[in-house]
């Protein structure tokens, strides 16, 4: 009976991470619909190809050696396990369980579940730059930011034995910081060094509204994002765990049809109330701050849920609807503060809403779940509180350092630093009259012919930015 059970466990476990990742690939889609709606018509191909060229790009990279590094790095830089351990073996491309076989059921889809956490960190980073970035720069920069910072973040909090987690009592269930804070702190990076776009802002420094090519696009690229978030938020989870300590039978144990990633136990209805909740918080946080206005209401929709996300295994419904409007509060207070203060283009908000959100976010986890245990293993090793068991503690501190590292040590400097060397080879930002002209041609030559098109509301500063 056991062994007929484990049998079923393992099938619905692999069919639990198979459907999430065809709930997960609608979140891409959902970034190219949005991403061409808000681009003008003549940078549309552009944006869609760049978008979609990551792709393959980086799911190749994450198959040779992002996968590896999730299990290689654990206790960087607290090493004390040697690299060649049974998980890393598992994981290199080599492996026989990276391919068809038939003693593993589960390492494909799991795999897969982590490749479409990796399309998502990278496609953040795609919005914010849109209609002035090369895309061969872009697609270097996402081969960074999508198989090799965002998963060595997760090897370090986004796991029951990464050393954030056991020594700092680091809790990001729904990744706030592990996925967007990175991403965003990322994005920022790039647009640090790359600029904003032509006639963003006008001689005084004021910004300029550049309408979006098409509202309806970016409503339904948005609402596919919802969507694929319950995939995401699904793939969070490790389905049917069951718990009961020495001396205790299974029916006197604790069953619990999901848990985090941290292997510490929640319910799939629970989550259920908080994303719903934290949407709608975010949602009526969008319309009330930006009077109404469709972009920011349907973006404050998405921010509430990633400010709420770190902690939504554990909060009451009513928490994570409140915390969500903090967390656009912030985000697009932030946003608006950083572009005139600093004259930063993030054409669709991407560094607000995933990255001022989801640090956000990940600090108030730190004080809402203060005291909860961190992970499932114990050892009088957290460096700020332990429980009863030596497990360590959620707490503020770990939480803010784990969103400041995030941000900034993984998100912000490695961007920063590689689009300062593509901008000193000339790499990395189109030519003036390229930009001017619009980014479909040139990057798809003569067959794909620049037709005149002129959006009504640019047509005075595209004439402005030609006569000089």
């Amino acid at each position: 009976m056991a062994d007929g059970l484990d049998a079923l466990m393992v099938i619905f476990t692999e069919f639990y991470y198979w459907v999430t990742v065809v709930m997960m690939f609608l979140i891409h889609v959902g970034f190219c619909v949005y991403e061409v709606g808000a681009s003008r018509r003549k940078n549309i191909q552009h944006t869609l190809m760049k978008n979609t060229m990551l792709i393959p790009l980086v799911t190749v990279t994450f198959f040779y050696f992002g996968w590896w590094i999730y299990f290689a790095f654990p206790e960087f830089p607290f090493m004390t396990t040697s690299l060649e351990n049974d998980f890393t073996g598992w994981s290199a491309p080599w492996s026989q369980y990276m391919g068809v076989n038939l003693e593993d059921r589960i390492a494909g889809v799991f795999w897969a579940a982590f490749l479409l956490f990796s399309w998502t960190t990278a496609s953040i980073v795609s919005g914010a730059v849109i209609e002035r970035i090369k895309t061969q720069a872009f697609l270097i920069l996402v081969v960074l930011v999508g198989s090799v910072t965002w998963i060595l973040d997760a090897a370090w909090g986004w796991s029951w034995n990464g050393w954030m987690v056991q020594l700092w009592g680091f809790h990001d269930a729904y990744a706030s910081s592990v996925v967007h804070g990175i991403a965003g702190g990322s994005a920022l990076g790039v647009l640090v060094v790359l600029g904003p776009r032509l006639g963003k802002f006008a001689a005084d420094g004021t910004p300029r509204n550049i309408p979006q090519n098409n509202p309806w696009f970016v409503t339904v690229g948005l609402f596919l994002i919802y969507t694929g978030f319950w995939g995401f938020y699904a793939a969070c989870n490790v389905p049917i765990i069951d718990f009961y300590s020495d001396g205790m039978t299974a029916q006197e144990g604790s069953f619990f049809t999901a848990t985090t990633i941290y292997l510490t136990p929640t319910t799939l209805s629970g989550i259920t109330f908080n994303f719903l909740m934290s949407l709608s918080g975010g949602l009526l946080a969008g319309y009330v701050l930006s009077k109404g206005d469709p972009f920011w209401s349907y973006s404050g929709g998405l921010a509430g849920v990633i400010t709420a996300s770190s902690g939504n295994d554990l909060y009451h419904p009513i928490e994570a609807m409140v915390i969500a409007m903090v967390g656009v509060w912030i985000a697009y207070k932030m946003h608006h503060w950083v572009e005139r203060k600093f004259k930063i283009d993030d054409a669709v908000g991407a560094v607000a809403v995933h990255g001022y959100a989801g640090f956000a976010g990940t600090v108030i986890a730190g004080f809402m779940l203060w005291g909860y245990p961190s992970n499932i293993v114990g050892g009088d090793i957290g460096w700020f509180g332990t429980n009863a068991d030596g497990i360590a503690i959620i707490n503020p501190i770990g939480n803010f350092l784990g969103a400041m590292l995030f941000f900034w040590g993984l998100g912000f400097l490695p961007c920063w630093a590689l689009s300062k060397v593509l901008d000193g080879m000339g790499a990395l930002r189109v030519p003036r009259e390229v930009e001017l002209a619009g980014l479909d041609t040139h990057d798809y030559g003569d067959s794909f012919p620049y037709h005149g098109y002129r959006d009504t509301e640019m047509e005075d500063i595209d004439r402005e930015l030609a006569k000089g």
